[in-house]
């Protein structure tokens, strides 16, 4: 797993119009939220800070019990560190999902899950702000929200918090035998 250091550094690539992460020794992280989506300040050179790295740890403690290989969580991880730093606000559209009666309140960090009528997915909290919360979409196999609007992995969506289940962990159970003796 990716470990930060004080030598990654945010920038805007303008030739391919996404903000990367250099994270050193040549290797590089293209962030994929959209140009439009971005704030002024990340079209500037900017450090990956101990609060960028504080909220990196955070996110993968989150993502730690999802299904995901270890470099989809890292990208998981980072996306939302630079959505939480740099994405722009965004109005709730919680229109797509069904509400819950589960009473949730998300914290970053957390997963949650969302249903529309098609479909779940499990979605990661950016930002709590009150009554709504910034979620990533944390399912690699994306979510249809409409007959023409579908959500891949990492895109973000402002949601209503009643609109919102507690992620639950299936573990499957070993068969065991027992032999019947005497």
């Amino acid at each position: 797993m990716l470990k930060p250091n004080n030598s990654w550094m945010w920038y805007y690539d303008q030739k391919v119009d996404a903000l990367m992460l250099d994270l050193g020794d040549e290797m590089v992280f293209r962030v994929s939220i959209p140009t439009k989506h971005l704030i002024p300040c990340a079209f500037a050179k900017s450090v990956f800070t101990v609060d960028d790295a504080t909220t990196y740890q955070t996110y993968l403690e989150g993502i730690n019990q999802l299904d995901l290989s270890p470099p989809r969580k890292a990208e998981l991880a980072l996306t939302a560190v630079a959505a939480s730093r740099f994405h722009k606000p965004m109005m709730p559209k919680s229109w797509f999902f069904e509400s819950s009666n589960a009473n949730c309140v998300p914290q970053t960090g957390d997963v949650v899950t969302l249903t529309t009528k098609d479909g779940k997915g499990n979605f990661l909290i950016i930002e709590n702000s009150g009554c709504a919360s910034l979620c990533m979409l944390a399912s690699v196999e994306g979510l249809t929200l409409t007959t023409s609007k579908e959500m891949a992995f990492c895109e973000l969506i402002k949601v209503m918090n009643d609109r919102m289940s507690e992620y639950e962990v299936y573990i499957e159970q070993p068969v065991v035998s027992f032999a019947l003796v005497g």
